[in-house]
């Protein structure tokens, strides 16, 4: 179970072993949405996981009913359809690669929440299992990468992505790419934090793959950070 606290109710989501665990990325990227839109319009919660990022925003009247979901987890789309009708919210929830599932669809809205941390850190990271595997690339960029260069097309004109990149990718080569295929990028959320007990172990590991380019860590006062940033992307 994990919960949500949205004002003064709390919402409540069922959760599974092999389905992927909300984290605090989650919660930064509907506390960047919220921070710039205005309006409720038509949405895709790209990785939905469990359903938490649209089924919070429809609740915070963000969101049009349906609200459209799709991961390429089966067991995270049945949660998602699952957690969905707990909170009285009509969703279209769909098992596919990214933006397989929605030809011909247009949104208002695409919040991305695929995985986006590089391989090798992935394997060490208390998020990341067997079960729940993280296929995001040698450098964490391939997954989000893909949204980056196809979300136009299934964007309306003026209709908006929100994306976020961890530093424990490659953050500049993910930033790049946003900045080629949109008018306007723009940081929403910088949070750091600090690195898992477990991951510090292999210190070693990450400082060799931050010499290669491909994550971005901070030693800093005995402590090693790492971020989280949210990005807003239109034309």
């Amino acid at each position: 179970m994990y919960s949500f606290k949205i004002n003064s109710e709390t919402l409540n989501f069922k959760t599974a072993a092999d389905v992927f665990y909300p984290t605090a990325t989650s919660e930064l990227l509907i506390k960047g949405f919220c921070k710039r839109v205005k309006e409720p319009g038509k949405l895709l919660d790209l990785g939905c996981g469990v359903g938490i990022v649209g089924i919070v925003l429809a609740k915070l009247g963000f969101a049009t009913m349906p609200i459209y979901a799709s991961d390429l987890s089966k067991n995270a789309v049945a949660l998602t359809r699952e957690n969905a009708a707990d909170h009285a919210c009509d969703v279209v929830a769909k098992v596919g690669s990214l933006f397989n599932p929605w030809p011909n669809e247009k949104f208002n809205y695409i919040t991305d929440d695929v995985p986006g941390i590089a391989q090798d850190a992935a394997v060490i990271s208390p998020w990341y299992s067997a079960s729940v595997p993280c296929a995001s690339g040698k450098d964490g960029t391939e997954l989000v990468s893909q949204v980056i260069l196809a979300a136009s097309t299934y964007l309306e004109p003026n209709g908006l992505l929100f994306f976020p990149v961890l530093s424990l990718s490659n953050t500049e080569k993910i930033i790049d790419l946003a900045r080629k295929n949109f008018n306007q990028v723009e940081m929403l959320i910088h949070k750091d934090w600090y690195l898992p007990e477990d991951m510090k172990k292999h210190i070693g590991l990450l400082e060799y793959l931050q010499n290669e380019g491909m994550i971005r860590i901070e030693e800093k006062f005995g402590m090693v950070l790492w971020y989280t940033e949210i990005y807003i992307a239109s034309h």
